[in-house]
């Protein structure tokens, strides 16, 4: 059993002697007092973990220590020690936030039990801070990859509007990093401290994505065998983030567009109108005008979401962000892969740099990954990056730059263009390529592969 620090606050002293000394063999530090006022000196001196607290006391009973101690620690784990008579009493403190009770004379086996629970829980209280804290840093402003001007606009914007509660709908090519702003201005609002819950809407059809953003009860539809919360009740007092946002349905469009008017809502197949603070984060990589103008998007939905925009441009507009999230990523999976001493080659570097990214940041992302995880020794080559990057390495004509690196380096990147090149004048007839390059297309399967 992991061991904790206890405080333990009883008026007789006979009786409290005997249980500290007991839980001083079991390992555990004790401190000890004898009424109200005591026990608070002691917790604002000493980090407790646990309250042990007779019910009656001198000054104050346990009760009023339990609101005193939880309003300095509201995590803190009080446990109230009552005579069986008082029971009743303990009962009524727990619902006072007490974490339990225990009932003189103290089963010693029942005490072992429960300052396990309390220190399992302790530590998953710890954790999720540690995790809350990790969140906020990562995805802090100051934690986005970025150094070309429009992406420190889009930053400019976003960290300006953190502080409000109007929606925003961000704007930009999948791939983009829409998410990452939207994580970022949560974390940077008064909000930071309560949940964010995110939303694929495209992955959803209607039902089920009524049954996700508003929950149901049971028997609303076929499966439905529980009441189940929807999204927006589990981010009361956070964010929610509708990724795909043009992809819902007219139906769920009419219901989204009464929350963010009146902040109300029905679960599915229910009739108690639940309320909510929630702050709507949308975002979404189609032309909603052109959505609007088709009859598939509620213009008067759309102004409720638009009401701050943000428009992130995609990677090839932003190209002074490539070197970075290129070093960024190879750090990270680097250290994923113990592979903390590669590096890039110059000719894979420049490949690197010059590729368009369709797929913008998440291509980035995976050619990176991918790349870390094939790399042999301490160097990215060529050879380790996709073959539809081949289409970025010099002309042939260029030999000074063919020829530059280690002679495997050089037969790689020959061997990878002719490939290329076979290929696209076959139209990508395998048995065809690899005749005019003279192999088998046995042995050309087995290049392709390797070069993947």
């Amino acid at each position: 059993m992991d061991y904790a620090t206890i405080l333990l606050v009883d008026d007789e002293p006979a009786q409290r002697e005997i249980l500290a000394g007991y839980l001083k063999k079991k390992g555990h530090r004790v401190f000890q007092a004898g009424s109200y006022t005591q026990a608070l000196a002691v917790f604002k001196d000493y980090a407790i973990d646990a309250v042990f607290s007779d019910y009656r006391m001198p000054d104050k009973n346990g009760v009023d220590l339990l609101k005193s101690l939880r309003a300095l620690q509201p995590a803190l784990a009080v446990v109230l020690m009552t005579a069986f008579g008082t029971i009743e009493n303990a009962v009524a403190a727990m619902r006072e936030g007490a974490y339990d009770y225990l009932t003189k004379p103290i089963n010693l086996d029942e005490l072992d039990v429960l300052l396990q629970r309390i220190m399992e829980r302790h530590h998953l209280i710890t954790e999720n801070k540690e995790l809350k804290a990790q969140l906020s840093e990562k995805y802090s402003f100051s934690g986005i990859v970025s150094q070309s001007a429009p992406m420190e606009q889009v930053l400019n914007v976003a960290g300006r509007v953190a502080q409000s509660d109007a929606p925003i709908l961000v704007r930009g090519e999948s791939g983009t990093g829409k998410e990452v702003v939207a994580k970022a201005i949560h974390f940077a609002s008064d909000r930071a401290a309560h949940p964010y819950i995110a939303v694929n809407c495209a992955a959803l059809n209607e039902q089920l994505l009524e049954s996700e953003l508003f929950g149901h009860e049971r028997g609303a539809f076929t499966g439905a065998e529980r009441q189940r919360q929807g999204r927006f009740e589990l981010a009361d007092s956070g964010t929610i983030f509708l990724d795909e946002i043009g992809d819902i349905s007219a139906g769920a469009q009419v219901r989204l567009l009464r929350v963010l008017q009146e902040h109300q809502f029905e679960r599915v197949g229910g009739s108690e109108t639940l309320t909510v603070d929630v702050r709507v984060i949308a975002a979404t990589n189609k032309n909603l005008e052109q959505a609007i103008a088709g009859g598939t998007f509620r213009e008067d939905l759309f102004y409720r979401l638009n009401v701050i925009s943000i428009e992130i441009p995609p990677l090839r507009k932003r190209r002074d962000d490539i070197a970075p999230l290129l070093d960024y990523f190879l750090r990270m999976y680097a250290d994923k892969n113990k592979k903390k001493d590669v590096v890039f080659s110059k000719e894979a570097w420049e490949i690197l740099l010059r590729y368009e990214y369709p797929g913008n940041v998440r291509e980035l992302e995976n050619i990176v990954q991918r790349a870390v995880i094939f790399s042999r020794g301490e160097q990215i080559t060529t050879r380790d990056l996709p073959l539809q990057l081949s289409s970025h390495q010099p002309e042939l004509s260029d030999t000074a730059s063919l020829l530059n690196g280690t002679m495997p380096e050089v037969t790689a990147r020959i061997e990878s263009m002719m490939i290329e090149k076979a290929l696209k004048e076959t139209n990508g007839n395998q048995t065809k390529a690899a005749h005019t390059l003279g192999i088998s297309e046995r042995t050309l399967r087995y290049r392709l592969m390797k070069g993947k």
